[in-house]
């Protein structure tokens, strides 16, 4: 009988890298007997969240190209100027992540593919995911209604079921971190069923099948 295994992937929404990841983690839906689970860390939340101003723009704008060079993963034209140069945006991954929270509460299987809609509407797109209509069209264009729903109203309570299991997740997350000695995002746990340990995140930049082999391969 086979055992089953573990991806936890640590993330954040806003981070760029974790974009760039996404292609090798997309293939883990192709490897037999392994669960994937997403946690978020607040790295962009909460304390984390701060202003979009012209240095954080520059900076990530040079973070972009490289990722671009590396994965392949689209950052856009009008990403850098509806995005990266909105000065009334904040860099706020709160609202996306509560989003993904209700996904994750509704419909677990959707859960990466949700993230992977929301990343795209960012940097491809060039849409403002921390505005939550924003992240509604993106759960409702899913066809995922019932997130949507939950969402809308857990954003409109700031206070409620949805927001303590949201803070239970980011602090689960964080705890992993800290455990693993994780020094940011993208950040990949394998459990084989008898131990966990920490994958090394070049192979999430690497040739995105890569990832997929080595854990299919045991």
């Amino acid at each position: 009988m086979s055992r089953t295994r573990t991806v936890t992937y640590l993330f954040d929404p806003l981070c760029g890298w974790c974009y760039g990841a996404s292609p090798a983690i997309a293939t883990l839906s192709d490897v037999e007997d392994l669960v994937l689970e997403l946690l978020p860390t607040g790295l962009f939340s909460g304390a984390g969240a701060r202003p979009l101003d012209d240095g954080f723009a520059a900076h990530a704008w040079a973070y972009d190209q490289r990722i671009h060079a590396l994965t392949g993963q689209v950052f856009s034209e009008r990403y850098r100027t509806d995005v990266l140069g909105d000065r009334s945006q904040r860099v706020d991954s709160g609202p996306a992540t509560l989003a993904l929270t209700a996904v994750a509460l509704t419909a677990p299987d959707r859960e990466f593919a949700a993230l992977a809609a929301i990343q795209s509407a960012r940097y491809a797109d060039g849409l403002d995911i921390t505005a939550a209509a924003t992240l509604t069209d993106i759960l409702t264009g899913l066809g995922l209604d019932a997130a949507a729903s939950l969402f809308a109203e857990g954003a409109a309570e700031g206070m409620g079921e949805l927001t303590v299991a949201d803070a239970a997740r980011v602090e689960r997350g964080r705890q992993l971190m800290a455990a693993y000695r994780a020094s940011g995002v993208p950040t990949l746990l394998f459990d084989d069923g008898s131990h966990r340990r920490k994958l090394d995140s070049e192979i999430l930049f690497s040739k995105p099948g890569r990832l997929a082999a080595i854990l299919s391969a045991g």
